[in-house]
């Protein structure tokens, strides 16, 4: 039975978080936002500090060494939410494997997971992987990608672009994911670890966002780009790959629209006490104070939700349904809770220098990648209804 009480160590991981954020990242939040990038000596320090994004892929295989109970995507969970209330552009450009280390965990060999994955801990420098699925005529439907791959020789030929790729264009590496056949669906995909420098690979434009300005999202163009066959993950599992990578990390991105949706109602509701607007018995002051308070539980309802998934995945069990549950609920959630943040404080919230403003426009993508909300609950009904004709 999952127990939703933080034993001393997770508390702890979370303490020290939560400082972190706080001290660290939310001081600099704003300025990384109007520069579209966090400094290069901040983010060596973090790597300095042992904060990593897509850690859990390595400490998957170090903790099945150690006996006791597994908690290395509750960990990962805890951490998403705390870094991203703080701010979620952070979360993202924290140093490490990031999406691309999922699919390497799942589908490399023992070798592979070596060459790739120690790429992050040669030096002090902050490196960066990613994770290449999105394209501009497939996003939610994923087995619409046309990216081709063929075999020449010892070699892969892949060809076609990728888009909205978060940390694409300065990663070392970016797990590319095309098919050997269009016409045979998720059957023909395959999984590559394409890697920084390669011929016929380079970096597109660099897309200019509504929110999470400071997160670098970036196209990726593969021109009879050529990968030697030792970059393969997987035979013909690529499917498999990006359906497991969504299952482990759809509940951290639900964790960070919950510490995005939590910072916005902590702030707004600090303005209404000092500001004296709970004090009042206007309508508007009641309305206020209904909204902030469904806000509030919806956010604990949803932080249970991810719990819930992450302890499953722990644990073994399959977690399609329950990944995809919190994350519909969370970026929902969250997405309410910012906008109850900026109706409490008016102008006061809209305002440029405001970190409200700031999450209101981080918040609404969380409903978009990683999965969109009506696919989420696609996923949802399929596992309800399976076994019934149409589904």
């Amino acid at each position: 039975m999952i127990d939703f009480e933080l034993d001393e160590t997770l508390q702890g991981v979370r303490d020290m978080l939560h400082w972190f954020a706080e001290s660290e990242v939310r001081p600099v939040a704003l300025a990384a936002d109007r520069a579209h990038a966090f400094p290069d000596a901040f983010l060596r320090k973090v790597k300095e500090m042992g904060i990593s994004m897509g850690a859990l892929s390595r400490a998957e295989d170090e903790q099945k060494q150690r006996k006791g109970p597994k908690t290395v995507n509750r960990v990962a969970a805890i951490a998403s939410e705390e870094l991203a209330w703080g701010d979620g552009a952070f979360m993202l450009s924290v140093p490490g494997p990031g999406l691309g280390g999922p699919p390497v965990q799942f589908l490399g060999t023992p070798e592979q997971k070596e060459r790739f994955f120690t790429v992050f801990t040669k030096d002090a420098e902050a490196r960066y992987g990613a994770y290449g699925l999105t394209e501009p005529g497939a996003g939610s439907d994923v087995a619409s990608i046309r990216t081709t791959c063929r075999r020449e020789g010892p070699d892969w030929i892949l060809d076609g672009a990728k888009c909205f790729i978060t940390n694409g264009g300065r990663a070392e590496w970016v797990v590319i994911f095309a098919t050997s056949d269009p016409s045979r669906g998720r059957e023909a995909h395959r999984a590559f670890v394409v890697e920084k420098g390669t011929p016929g690979f380079r970096v597109g434009k660099i897309e200019k966002k509504m929110g999470l300005r400071a997160s670098e999202t970036a196209e990726l163009i593969l021109e009879g780009c050529r990968v030697p066959d030792a970059n393969a993950l997987g035979t013909n599992e690529g499917f498999l790959g990006a359906m497991k990578t969504f299952d482990t990390t759809r509940p951290m991105v639900a964790a960070m629209a919950v510490g995005i949706g939590r910072a916005a109602i902590e702030r707004s509701t600090q303005f209404a006490r000092d500001s004296g607007l709970l004090k009042a018995t206007s309508m508007r002051a009641r309305l206020i104070a209904d909204q902030l308070a469904t806000a509030e539980r919806k956010l604990e309802v949803a932080r249970l939700l991810i719990w819930r998934a992450s302890w499953m995945a722990d644990e073994g069990k399959p977690n399609a349904r329950e990944a995809s549950m919190c994350k519909a609920y969370a970026a929902q959630s969250a997405l309410e809770a910012c906008t109850v943040a900026i109706t409490a404080m008016g102008a006061a919230g809209c305002a440029g220098d405001s970190l409200v403003e700031k999450w209101f426009r981080d918040i609404k993508v969380f409903d978009i990648f990683e999965g969109t909300g009506q696919i989420q609950r696609i996923v949802i009904s399929k596992r309800l209804l399976e076994g019934l004709k149409g589904f």
